[in-house]
């Protein structure tokens, strides 16, 4: 039997001399406890020399994954005919057997025995010190780890980390220093803070200005706008500042030098980390952009962290201290943190930006994820995601959102139908307030029938409610007789219109009458209250005296 060892310097073949010691694996250790006593159990048979690192680590690497190498297999060829081969991993036999013919064997026996030719490896193998096999297995394993890990100097988040917070700090540095150029240049030219709003502008025209009685004499063009720098010449004619010594516009100038280098940085800096991103984590930059994605990455500490998190807390991640305010004060939770920064969320109504992020912040996790356990690097993912999120914004408030860019994917755009508006405004004209409708004239006569119809409809109510006597049927019979025979119809009905208006008058009258003369007893019932309140008053009052 041969057993196979695999070292960081190469691979041995030991040969077994006394195979019946396996069988007694729990007394095998004993074997191994001296160097005489272990190589009468084993002796060396054949070894294989790893030429430079990379060999052995590509070796490391297909054992891993359970294959045997080239120079492995190469290597049994060689030495292995018609022996049984004793291996420590049962998927590696069975990979050497279906290639190489070569029966294996694993078992508990074989593992002790492995243990027992690792304590005595610098003395079963000759050449092989232990100085120098600590060194081979401390680079192999750092190779070996980085393997593991996937490692690629492509892949590295930590340069993400890095950049983004030195450019949070370029931009605090680049603030300070502009509105320092301002406040000490403002004593000499204050004028120009007001013309000048742009601070890198502003730096760039103090230093090549200088004193302000050059700028006349001075050419602009290439910095300002002409509208800008004529009121620049015209204000610096008038101007209302102080006079400064050469030395003192020498450190001004000094200063916005360093505003116009830490400027130049940032932007460089900038698309630094716009291609470490976009190398990185392509679907979540089309997702929510190289700064937005750069800061959940330096906050989650690094790619795999933040994969690790599901959406709710990538929708919050960076509001941490609001969060638990509001889960102390038990009120409502915030609906986003650094994520509230994409362009998504800036593209929605503000009654719609909670739906949005928590809809962003599912597919940033999904993205999140590819990016950081997928081994293809595209951004497809992200930008079908962005097409969705951009469609589900659309149909939530109704209207068409500019199209985002380098995406040509999604739906098409849906415009919604309104008969009353075009493109450029209304179609029908806005109503205008009628003031001749206010105006009170004399009633005209088709006013003054209508007038007559609404009364008799009132009459017809007002006959239907009351019940009608015999005397009034005998009337209204006359009535219709004499209209038959072409009498003209006597007036009564005017006569009784006026009886009726006249009683309803009466009886409205009389409502008020009952009104106010209850108004008058509630006024005197607590006129009376009082009094009474007042005369227990003063009688309290007498009492106490009388008994002082």
């Amino acid at each position: 039997m041969l057993v196979l060892f695999e070292t960081p310097a190469g691979f041995a073949l030991f040969k077994v001399l006394d195979e019946g010691k396996l069988s007694k694996v729990e007394d095998l250790w004993k074997d191994f406890s001296s160097t005489d006593s272990a190589r009468k159990v084993v002796k060396l048979k054949a070894f294989s020399k790893f030429e430079n690192t990379s060999e052995a680590l590509s070796a490391a690497t297909l054992l891993i994954d359970s294959k045997p190498s080239k120079g492995l297999r190469k290597f049994l060829k060689a030495h292995c005919d018609g022996e049984t081969l004793a291996v420590a991993d049962s998927k590696l036999g069975n990979a050497i057997k279906e290639k190489l013919q070569i029966d294996c064997v694993h078992n508990n026996a074989v593992m002790e025995l492995m243990r027992g030719v690792r304590s005595q490896l610098t003395e079963l193998i000759s050449g092989l010190a232990s100085q120098d096999l600590a060194p081979m297995s401390l680079g192999l394993s750092h190779s070996l780890s980085r393997y593991k890990l996937k490692f690629s100097p492509d892949k590295v988040d930590t340069m993400i980390v890095q950049a983004i917070s030195l450019l949070d700090d370029l931009d605090k540095e680049l603030n300070t220093y502009a509105m320092r150029v301002r406040e000490w240049y403002g004593w000499h030219f204050p004028e120009l803070a007001k013309i000048v709003q742009d601070n890198i502008l502003y730096a760039k025209a103090v230093k090549l200005m200088g004193d302000r009685t050059n700028a006349a004499k001075l050419d602009f063009s290439e910095i300002l706008p002409e509208e800008v720098e004529a009121a620049l010449k015209e204000a610096s004619m008038i101007s209302m500042g102080t006079e400064v010594s050469d030395l003192d516009l020498e450190n001004i100038k000094d200063l916005c030098t360093q505003v116009l280098s830490f400027s130049e940085y940032r932007a460089q800096l900038y698309d630094y980390l716009k291609s470490r991103m976009n190398t990185i984590a392509p679907n979540l930059t089309a997702l929510v952009g190289e700064l937005v994605g750069a800061r959940l990455i330096a906050h989650g500490g690094s790619l795999m962290n933040l994969a690790k998190q599901p959406g709710s807390t990538v929708q919050i991640l960076g509001a941490e201290k609001a969060l638990f305010r509001a889960l102390k004060t038990k009120h409502a939770t915030p609906k986003y943190g650094l994520i509230y920064h994409a362009s998504l969320i800036g593209q929605a109504a503000p009654k719609h930006k909670g739906k949005i992020s928590r809809s962003l912040a599912a597919k940033t996790a999904l993205a999140i994820r590819y990016d950081a356990l997928a081994d293809c690097q595209d951004n497809t993912m992200g930008l079908e995601n962005r097409a969705k999120l951009e469609a589900r914004l659309r149909a939530l408030e109704g209207k068409e959102l500019s199209k985002s860019a380098g995406s040509a994917k999604g739906k098409p755009k849906i415009e919604v139908y309104d008969k009353d508006r075009k493109k450029g405004g209304l179609i029908t004209p806005a109503k205008v307030y009628n003031p001749s409708a206010d105006s009170v004239m004399g009633h005209t006569e088709n006013e003054e029938k209508k007038i007559m119809s609404i009364d008799d409809q009132t009459e017809e109510a007002a006959g239907q409610e009351s019940p009608v006597t015999e005397g009034e049927k005998k009337k209204k019979k006359k009535k219709s007789a004499e209209t038959e025979d072409g009498a003209e119809p006597v007036d009564t009905g005017k006569k009784e219109k006026k009886k009726k208006k006249k009683h309803a008058d009466n009886e409205v009258e009389d409502v008020e009458l009952e009104q106010s003369k209850k108004k008058k007893r509630k006024h005197a019932d607590v006129d009376e209250d009082e009094s009474e309140t007042t005369e227990k008053k003063e009688k309290k009052k007498k009492k106490k005296k009388a008994e002082e």
